[in-house]
């Protein structure tokens, strides 16, 4: 069934498509989840949530881009919905001392298997996370980021480096043992 075909039914209250539906999208919803959250209980509930937003404004969806793209939307909005509610998005963390930490050879990620960049990822501060998320992963200009996380675009490209310096630091670690 295609997506037209999925939203039309579902818009028709057809549970067999909206269970077609959450089965399609809901691996790669949870990955996403995932990123934003550090444990799988808590992504879990965020994906629960996120699949709630996209049946009740399903009516809203244009058909004008990708649909996947549009429920990811959703699911970076719900993560980071729960992350304000749970207020351990701290911006102002000051990690300093890992960038002296950081070796210039990044060629060490090409290394990695995807598994271990995203828990390391995973393992980051709440805020460095979400902003690494949000600019490295799904492509948020500086400038969306600071809009949607209450920021200045200064403090958007602040955590980022920061950001991108500690995950640095945390594959040299890797590759040193």
């Amino acid at each position: 069934m295609t997506d037209d075909e999925l939203i039309d039914k579902c818009l028709q209250g057809d549970q067999r498509a909206q269970k077609a539906l959450f089965e399609k999208f809901s691996r790669k919803m949870m990955s996403v989840c995932m990123r934003y959250v550090s444990d799988r209980e808590q992504a879990e509930d965020v994906l629960q949530d996120g699949f709630v937003k996209v049946f009740s404004h399903l009516k809203s969806f244009k058909r004008e881009g990708s649909f996947e793209g549009w429920i990811r939307r959703t699911m970076v909005n719900t993560s980071l919905d729960h992350l304000r509610k749970k207020r351990n998005m701290n911006l102002d963390t000051d990690i300093s001392e890992a960038e002296y930490l950081a070796g210039e050879d990044e060629n060490v990620v090409g290394k990695m298997r995807v598994e271990e960049l995203m828990k390391l990822i995973q393992g980051m501060p709440p805020g460095y996370r979400t902003v690494f998320n949000m600019y490295a992963i799904e492509g948020f200009s500086h400038q969306e980021i600071a809009n949607e996380l209450g920021v200045t675009e200064s403090t958007s490209k602040t955590q980022f480096r920061k950001a991108r310096t500690y995950l640095m630091s945390l594959i040299g670690e890797r590759e040193n043992i």
